[in-house]
């Protein structure tokens, strides 16, 4: 597999990730009881966004690890895969 189509999956699975943990042990400012003036009530109290991107990208570096193992190491296509789900 080629670098940039590694990097390519990279950025795709690291946006979807992204999305994925972001809601993760999020406190909103009406469940902290500290509703800041001119802000909304669900927006949190501590976003801890440095904490997410380091989780983002340890998880998506994981997940596009084994898309590379499976498809460069052994082969696995998406025909294998349909073929595999079909039981033929």
């Amino acid at each position: 597999m080629r670098p940039f189509t590694i990097v390519a999956v990279y950025f795709v699975v690291w946006w979807i990730v992204i999305f994925l943990v972001l809601p993760f042990g999020v406190r909103t400012q009406d469940e902290a009881g500290e509703v800041t003036l001119g802000t909304t009530a669900s927006a949190p109290v501590r976003p801890r966004l440095v904490r997410v991107a380091i989780a983002t990208t340890i998880v998506s570096a994981i997940i596009v690890f084994v898309f590379w193992v499976l498809a460069d190491v052994y082969g696995v296509t998406l025909e294998t895969v349909a073929h595999l789900l079909d039981g033929k």
